[in-house]
């Protein structure tokens, strides 16, 4: 149909430029030469041969039954005056999907045209309007199909649409559910508190009968804990986040030097942190009984029930162990809370509460952040370091106090000071560091062998500070500085002795007569007379 409008276009515009091209004096030679006579009966042989043939079959032309003038070319001038007549304007341009029908002048027109251009010939021409006839039968037939697919092809369109906008609907829905439920959890529960410490708090499994029997509280979920503390689950999700790196810290940290050279870091945490920290004191740790050996920490006893049992001995062995606080490290500290019978979520989040990683200071532009550089472990500072670890140390109390007891010598303990007496052989004393040796090795801890002393009767011996040899007390050093001190103060003045550096000068020195006082009354109770004459 495109070429049909193609063709009236030519044949307009020709109007137009027909005075500047030479019109053709004849019609192609293509055209002339055609016979567009309808052929009536077959032609017959003038005379037989001499070996006569089949005689040919008649050809069926396509233009049988129709009007043979309709296909009688038309040159270029003819088909020029033919678009002047009146039937020629049509009011709407021919479907694309529609054969014209002849009996429109302006298609018969622009058919004796092609065929007077040799663009077609009469039988084709014949054939396509043949065909338009035929489909013209099913055309009401193919509009109602049209109609029938647009409508079902629309439908699926609309049912895509629908389906399209419910699965919408629903993935919002889902979304808003899992948002709310993630709320809901948040509140009520904690799942992750940092990589590498979350792996327990899945497991709510508690043993009910073994809590119960320690008379502990029966914890089993976050929730439980949270509602025990007395604080919001997000509160303890805070507290007990796992931090590689963070702007804020739960603890205010600085270092001190020690006797034995070198510095020793105290971490004090924070109201919030130390709250909790004291209740899982209170609530848990002192409730548990530590063995007897341990006097560090523990009430009722002391330095010098430590020391008491090694008085008059004839020989003493003073261990240290090394990094005590710090070799007891996250992992223990949950472990000892599962012991005693709590699930491992909530063992989990109580060693989180109780252990902090060593952490630098790293500080970019306006930005400050505290940097784990180690693992989790007993802060020195917290309130329940010192009684987890001796906690811990149960294990190794109990079987270094039964060495010791086998080859007849005592065992004390203060939290990482160890001490042996005999009061009658000395011949075991290789054998009894290398069972010490093995045993602290065997439960995670290690001898500091500079700290190491075999002290005898000849020499001071001493435990914890107190001296030992014949009964407990202070060595003189210590309490001749302290009668210098208050000798020269009723003179000077107290704060003017203060040549060690003590922030609060006054508090030492009451601090070290009341030890005194603890360890020989006799002459702390005149150390304490000449402080009140002061």
């Amino acid at each position: 149909m495109n070429f049909f409008r193609r063709l009236t276009k030519w044949i307009t515009s020709g109007r137009d430029s027909s005075a500047d091209q030479p019109v053709p004096s004849q019609m192609p030679a293509s055209v002339e030469n055609r016979d567009y006579t309808v052929p009536n009966t077959p032609q017959t042989p003038s005379a037989p041969a001499s070996n006569p043939s089949p005689p040919e079959q008649p050809q069926t032309s396509n233009l049988a039954g129709l009007d043979a003038s309709r296909f009688q070319p038309l040159s270029q001038d003819e088909a020029l005056d033919a678009t002047s007549q009146p039937g020629w304007q049509s009011a709407y341009w021919d479907p694309l999907n529609v054969i014209p029908s002849t009996s429109l002048p302006r298609i018969r027109v622009i058919d004796q045209t092609m065929v007077g251009m040799g663009l077609i010939d009469a039988e084709e021409l014949a054939d396509i309007h043949h065909i338009g006839e035929e489909m013209a039968k099913y055309r009401t037939d193919y509009h109602v199909i049209q109609h029938a697919g647009h409508a079902a092809v629309q439908a699926a369109r609309d049912a895509r649409a629908a389906r399209k906008a419910e699965m919408k609907q629903r993935a919002a829905q889902r979304k808003q559910e899992r948002e709310a439920a993630i709320a809901e959890r948040k509140a009520t529960d904690i799942v992750f508190l940092g990589r590498g410490v979350s792996r327990g708090l899945a497991d709510r499994r508690s043993n009910v009968e073994r809590l119960q029997a320690s008379s502990l509280p029966v914890l089993s979920s976050p929730a439980d804990l949270a509602q025990a503390m007395g604080i919001p689950v997000a509160t303890l999700r805070w507290l007990s986040y796992h931090h590689p790196a963070s702007k804020t810290t739960h603890y205010h940290s600085w270092q001190i030097a020690k006797r034995s050279g070198g510095v020793r870091t105290i971490s004090r945490p924070h109201k919030n942190l130390e709250d909790a920290q004291r209740w899982i004191l209170e609530s848990i740790l002192a409730k548990l009984p530590t063995h007897d050996a341990a006097h560090g920490f523990v009430p009722g006893r002391s330095t010098l029930t430590g020391a008491t049992p090694h008085v008059g001995a004839k020989v003493l062995v003073n261990v240290d162990l090394q990094d005590f606080f710090p070799t007891i490290d996250f992992a223990r500290v949950a472990g000892l809370f599962r012991g005693f019978g709590y699930s491992p979520a909530v063992a989990t989040i109580l060693a989180l509460l109780t252990t902090e990683s060593p952490r630098r200071v790293i500080r970019s532009g306006s930005e400050t952040l505290h940097v784990a550089v180690g693992n989790r472990s007993l802060p020195q500072g917290a309130c329940t370091s010192p009684a987890i670890s001796n906690l811990i140390a149960r294990r190794l109390d109990k079987r270094l106090a039964g060495m010791a007891r086998s080859i007849e010598w005592q065992y004390t303990r203060y939290a990482d000071d160890l001490s042996f007496s005999c009061r009658e052989s000395e011949e075991k004393v290789a054998y009894l560091m290398a069972r010490v040796r093995h045993l602290t090795s065997e439960e995670g801890f290690l001898v500091k062998e500079s700290k190491t002393r075999v002290l005898r009767r000849h020499a001071q011996q001493s435990v914890t500070g107190i001296v030992v040899n014949d009964r407990p007390s202070i060595d003189r050093k210590t309490i001749r500085q302290l009668r210098s001190i208050l000798h020269k103060a009723k003179s000077e003045g107290l704060e003017r002795q203060n040549r060690i550096g003590h922030t609060n000068f006054s508090g030492w020195v009451t601090g070290m007569i009341a030890y005194v006082e603890m360890v020989n009354p006799q002459q702390g109770q005149k150390l304490r007379e000449a402080y009140e004459a002061l």
